[in-house]
């Protein structure tokens, strides 16, 4: 009997559960310093943030949504999260997952982790799931801190979309907490990548490098005239396309091909880390890496799951121009032009009148007419043409146009003066500018509507 007994304690001593490896590097993690003070910052941070900018004069018109902080609380957290697809996020994903195999190199404690659990699968699958909580906490506390801190500062009021149109309050709430959701897939896939240079580059600090270089890389080709296929095989761009759900209808074709390729991109490299961790000599106390590994079963892959990636997006959507086109730009600013100029009407206190009584129309063209009308560019300028019931003649206002190469476009009322130049209105939440004088849209980049 007590022989029994205590072959079963060695048995269990051997045998240790991933669940139990997990709890251990969960605990591992979080009992680091800059981790908690990146819990602190993701759950703090961003609502005194929004708060502080809330009360300000000024406001970062230049940032989408901003220019709306003052009118409802749900802009700030937009704000919030167009600053950590573009910054935070990678580098928070660099932090955690860059770093959770080199550390163990740095502090030269492979040895006893591998006497403790007795199989290098279990540790790499307890660290893969403890890097992703920990990950997955840092971004809810980004999505929550800046949610409460905007309704609290300034309220629970609806939103302009990016095509003009009004939301409410709940749907504004929904449509927020979605495009945090989606944000969770590129997310996921640089934690990936930091995994895999982790594991490939052992202490160098390249490993922990890995995702923030990769997110800058993405980013910068993202500012690059290139075709709509690139774009789209690229997992960054999902840290965009949630501009399409503040339109109606919802353009999701882009955020579900950039969630879908972001989630390809983050299995690849977690099975690569994973066959990489497999192969490696623990033995070797001074291992820092092997460069030529990580690019032949690394990087390699990678570059070939990018091109793969651009054909199946070519073939599947036909889109190797810039998706930026003559009448795209021209249905964009005239949907929105309607829309807004019915909040215009509503806070002038004007006879309200319908999209369909407008018959809003715009005219664009790019560089006065000289190039060809697609493309990004700050040149294009667009006439907008309206009818108001009862009234023979049309009005006109004209808009100069800057448009981004990721299809956001910010439109500047050129006159006259009197419909989208500079002026206060009364709204419920105080005076604010015109909505026609300046606002921003969003050009769909895959052909999925009509021509004309």
């Amino acid at each position: 009997m007590t022989a029994t007994i205590a072959d079963d304690n060695v048995g269990s001593a051997r045998r240790v559960s991933v669940s139990r490896g997990y709890r251990f590097e969960l605990v591992k993690l979080v009992s680091q310093w800059r981790i908690r003070l990146l819990v602190l910052a993701c759950w703090i941070a961003p609502a005194l943030f929004v708060a502080a900018v809330s009360q300000q004069s000024t406001l970062p018109s230049d940032t989408l949504f901003g220019r709306w902080m003052h009118a409802t609380g749900w802009a700030g957290s937009l704000v919030v999260l167009g600053f950590a697809g573009t910054w935070a996020l990678p580098l928070l994903t660099s932090v955690v997952a860059g770093d959770v195999f080199a550390s163990e190199d740095r502090l030269g404690t492979w040895r006893h982790l591998l006497v403790a659990v007795r199989s290098p699968r279990r540790i790499f699958a307890a660290k893969a799931l403890a890097s992703l909580t920990v990950i997955l906490l840092l971004v809810a506390g980004l999505a929550c801190s800046s949610a409460v801190g905007g309704v609290v500062a300034v309220g629970n009021q609806p939103l302009v979309g990016l095509d003009g149109h009004l939301l409410t309050p709940a749907d504004t709430a929904g449509r927020v907490l979605l495009a945090w959701v989606c944000v969770l897939a590129p997310t996921v896939a640089l934690a990936a990548i930091g995994l895999l240079g982790s594991v490939a580059l052992g202490r160098s600090p390249m490993g922990l490098l890995l995702p923030a270089l990769v997110a800058l890389a993405m980013q910068l080709a993202q500012m690059l005239p290139l075709p709509v296929a690139v774009r789209l095989a690229l997992p960054g761009y999902a840290f965009t396309a949630w501009n399409g759900l503040f339109t109606s209808p919802a353009q999701i074709g882009p955020l579900l091909i950039g969630i879908v390729v972001s989630l390809v991109w983050a299995v690849l490299a977690t099975a690569l880390a994973y066959l990489l961790f497999l192969r490696r000599d623990f033995t070797n106390l001074a291992y820092d890496g092997s460069g030529r590994r990580a690019i032949t079963n690394g990087l390699l892959p990678l570059a070939g799951l990018a091109a793969l990636t651009v054909v199946v997006v070519a073939v599947a959507t036909p889109s190797m121009g810039s998706g930026i086109e003559q009448d795209k730009v021209q249905r964009s600013v005239a949907t929105a032009f309607a829309h807004l100029y019915r909040i215009q009407t509503k806070q002038l206190n004007r006879p309200d009148v319908t999209e369909a009584h407008l018959r809003v129309t715009a005219a664009c063209n790019k560089s006065g007419g000289q190039v060809a009308p697609q493309g990004a560019g700050n040149d294009w300028r667009c006439v907008v043409t309206w009818h108001l019931p009862g009234v023979e003649a049309a009005g006109t206002a004209i808009y100069q146009l800057d448009v981004a190469s990721d299809g956001r476009f910010m439109a500047d009322g050129d006159g006259p003066k009197e419909v989208n130049g500079y002026f206060l209105v009364r709204t419920p939440t105080g005076d604010a500018p015109n909505p026609l004088w300046q606002f921003d849209g969003n050009v769909e980049l895959l052909n999925t509507a009509p021509k004309g």
